[in-house]
């Protein structure tokens, strides 16, 4: 579990917005929560809900060309990317990634490692019209026991809500 904020800055380094939230991952499974947004995936479905009227539920992609969290935080060393070790001076360990398909829409990720905790607390994503997104992780808990109803969204809790399957 994390808290997280995200930065937007456009091709010129101009910030366009600024979000935070709470983030938990387990296995191939993740939980956002941002403002009243909450996004759950158990690994098969990802439900997206808007905070209020409606949910909508889809399918994880295999071969998405988005970043998932898991893939950010915990896969960096996988055949999805090359990378190269771009600076270790300071606290962190700074990793360039470049995915290996160029289809993805974005077209490299610099993460940072923090060299005591050997945690990943920082990450750049650059898309293909050099707009930046910058996340930086807080509070970091690797120890969470956490549920695995956290991962799905319950239409019992919310029987209002209108879901919407893509």
């Amino acid at each position: 579990t994390a808290n997280f904020k995200y930065v937007t800055k456009n091709k010129q380094k101009v910030t366009k917005g600024s979000v935070a939230g709470q983030i938990s991952i387990k296995g191939q499974k993740y939980y956002i929560k941002q403002g009243a947004t909450e996004i759950f995936c158990d690994g098969a479905k990802v439900w997206n809900f808007n905070g209020s009227t409606e949910v909508t539920v889809s399918e994880v992609e295999a071969d998405s060309k988005t970043l998932s969290p898991q893939k950010l935080l915990t896969n960096f060393y996988d055949k999805d990317f090359t990378y190269k070790l771009v600076s270790s001076e300071g606290a962190f360990h700074q990793i360039q990634m470049i995915p290996t398909d160029k289809r993805k829409n974005f077209k490299q990720v610099i993460i940072f490692v923090d060299k005591a905790k050997n945690l990943i607390t920082k990450a750049n994503v650059v898309d293909k019209s050099d707009n930046t997104i910058e996340f930086e992780l807080s509070n970091l808990n690797t120890t969470a026991n956490l549920p695995d109803t956290k991962f799905t969204f319950d239409t019992k809790k919310y029987p209002k809500v209108e879901v919407i399957e893509q």
